[in-house]
C-alpha cells in the first residue's frame, strides 16, 4: 500500500502564493504518476495538474494553468504544487493522488492512491 499526506495548506490573500507538498510512503516502489485534484462541498473533485513517474511530463487543467506548476522529487517521494496569483475561487479543499502506471491522468477514477486533504482558503 501507499499512503500519502498533504501538507502547506492554511489562508492567504487573493493574489498571494502557496506551496502545497504531499508526501508518499510505504510501497513507494509502485508510485507511478501523480496528481492534484480539489474538492469544494456539493461538487465534484477537479482535476488540476499530474506529472509523469519521471517528471518530465506534465498536464494542467485549464483553469490553473499559467498560475500553477506541479513539481516532483522522487528521491524524497514528494510532489508539490506551486500556487500563484491565487484567487477566491480557489477555496477548496485539495488532494495529492497517485497511481502505479507511469503516465498521468486528468480522470480520478485512474488513481488508486489518495490524500486525506489540505484546506486552502483564499480571502479576497
Amino acid at each position: 500500500q501507499v499512503q500519502l499526506a498533504e501538507s502547506g495548506g492554511g489562508l492567504v490573500q487573493a493574489g498571494g502564493s502557496l506551496r502545497l507538498s504531499c508526501a508518499a510512503s510505504g510501497r513507494t516502489f509502485n508510485v507511478g504518476a501523480m496528481a492534484w485534484f480539489r474538492q469544494a462541498p456539493g461538487k465534484e473533485r477537479e482535476f488540476l495538474a499530474t506529472i509523469t513517474r519521471s517528471g518530465f511530463g506534465t498536464t494542467y487543467a485549464d483553469s490553473v494553468k499559467g498560475r500553477f506548476s506541479i513539481s516532483r522529487d522522487n528521491a524524497r517521494n514528494t510532489v508539490s504544487l506551486q500556487m500563484s496569483r491565487l484567487e477566491a475561487e480557489d477555496t477548496d479543499v485539495y488532494y495529492c493522488a497517485a497511481r502505479n502506471l507511469n503516465s498521468g491522468s486528468s480522470s480520478q477514477n485512474d488513481y488508486s492512491y489518495w490524500g486525506q486533504g489540505t484546506q486552502v482558503t483564499v480571502s479576497s
